[in-house]
């Protein structure tokens, strides 16, 4: 076995930040950072950065860029970025310099991005601004967590619990509770809520019922008249049914996503789904006979098994049911998924297949008329590549947008939710979270409004005062 390389960074405290860049070069079996201090022993394969004490944080990273690059023969596309809202990145470089050229420029010189990524990025941000526009003041978007499934995805490393129907009633308890206090609190403050996003979990693993009640709270405690948007993720197109689906039309949602993440059986069965492709053609078309605004699909690029072809004919099969919205996703790695046990590496294994993967998709999607509405980047993806959302023409996913925008309030309701406070004059953000573990979410219930009337309500009337 060969010797890990070492790497040996100066005058930076946070090496942590430098080293998610490392990562998408090196594995970490095969590199060990060592101090200030150390002294390099021979026969070592050593590498040491920022010796010169840049002060710019990104001329380190172009180091780290130049000669990993040089010792790997790894260029990734989106050169040394390593945040997650690159689209966000575009934008604040557009108002500074004001030119779409020089923007390209500084994307490629500055950031080493491909040609192609910085255009995607400068298209992407145009295209933003046309169909969503700036949030107004004093409007905020609304997250409201389920955080069960019916079984756990090998890759998932969200809030999602199996558990039996009398917990899940205890749950949704506590949530009523927050969402009655957070609708009255915002209508007192004046924030309005622009959009609602039921998100997962699985929201439609409620019961047709509960989901009534939900929105019916909804309804009844927030201040709906400049609501753009209602969204519930059905997702998993086993808990999807015709009463469901009337519940959440007659309520006034107008977005729905049913998640395939791939049309292959055996796919499948080994990422943990108990439902077969022919369930999720039958969820569509009991979805479309309610004609939702919107429908939005998800599909995984990297999944584990799957050839370049199979992607393709799962993206097609897709289409033929003609959503909406189509999201492609690489498969990450995450430390809190079951993926990372069985397979740690397993991200890194799959660059060169996701890169062909995407790229055909890319096509297929244009092809079918398809627009890239919204990206956003993750740590530990195949190939250090993208999530990328996709619409028809006018159906954009206005809380998408905002989210990984952030110059707007997303005020998050439930288990492994997190506020975040916008503060429009400094440009921050503060976040509020509320606990993950769902049972300490039900125990702690208000100390979670506690933390919500302290660090935002009376936050906005201090503003207001």
């Amino acid at each position: 076995m060969l010797d890990k390389i070492k790497i040996q960074i100066f005058h930076f405290e946070k090496k942590y930040l430098l080293e998610e860049m490392i990562k998408i070069f090196l594995r970490p079996d095969q590199y060990v950072l060592v101090s200030e201090d150390y002294v390099q022993q021979d026969g070592e394969t050593f590498l040491v950065f920022n010796k010169e004490n840049f002060s710019d944080k990104n001329q380190i990273k172009r180091q780290i860029y130049d000669q990993l690059s040089s010792l790997t023969g790894v260029y990734p596309q989106w050169g040394i970025l390593t945040g997650i809202r690159p689209v966000k990145l575009t934008g604040e470089i557009y108002e500074k310099v004001g030119s779409e050229n020089a923007v390209l420029q500084i994307l490629m010189s500055e950031y080493y991005l491909t040609e192609e990524k910085a255009k995607l990025l400068i298209e992407m941000y145009f295209h933003q601004q046309r169909t969503c526009g700036k949030a107004v003041p004093k409007s905020a978007g609304v997250y409201i967590g389920i955080p069960f499934c019916p079984t756990r995805c090998v890759y998932c490393s969200f809030a999602s619990n199996q558990v039996a129907d009398s917990e899940i009633a205890r749950y949704f308890e506590a949530l009523l509770k927050e969402i009655a206090y957070v609708g009255r609190r915002m209508q007192e403050c004046g924030i309005m809520a622009e959009t609602i996003y039921v998100g997962g979990g699985t929201p439609t693993t409620l019961s047709a019922e509960q989901l009534r009640i939900l929105l019916q709270t909804i309804k009844q405690n927030f201040d709906l008249t400049a609501l753009r948007e209602l969204t519930v993720e059905a997702g998993r197109p086993d808990t999807i049914t015709a009463e469901k689906l009337m519940v959440l039309k007659e309520a006034g949602v107008d977005r729905i996503s049913i998640n395939p993440q791939s049309m292959h059986e055996k796919t499948l069965e080994r990422i943990g789904r108990n439902h077969k492709p022919e369930d999720i053609i039958s969820a569509f078309e009991m979805a479309k006979k309610h004609r939702f605004n919107s429908i939005n699909a998800d599909l995984i690029a990297g999944l584990p098994d799957e050839s370049e072809e199979d992607f393709a004919r799962s993206l097609k099969e897709i289409i033929a049911l003609a959503p909406d919205n189509i999201t492609v996703h690489c498969l990450a790695v995450k430390r809190a998924s079951r993926l990372v046990d069985i397979d740690k590496d397993f991200h890194y294994k799959q660059a060169d297949l996701v890169s062909a993967q995407l790229s055909e998709s890319r096509q297929i999607l244009k092809d079918a008329g398809y627009i890239p509405y919204y990206l956003y980047r993750q740590k530990h993806m195949a190939g250090a590549f993208e999530n990328t959302g996709y619409c028809k023409k006018d159906k954009d996913c206005i809380y998408n947008v905002r989210i990984m925008d952030e110059h707007q309030t997303i005020i998050a309701l439930g288990a492994g939710g997190i506020t975040k406070v916008y503060y429009p004059e400094e440009n921050r953000l503060e976040r509020v979270p509320n606990v993950t573990n769902y049972q300490e979410y039900i125990a702690r219930i208000e100390e979670m409004l506690d933390r919500k009337e302290k660090n935002l309500f009376m936050e906005v009337e201090k503003w207001q005062s």
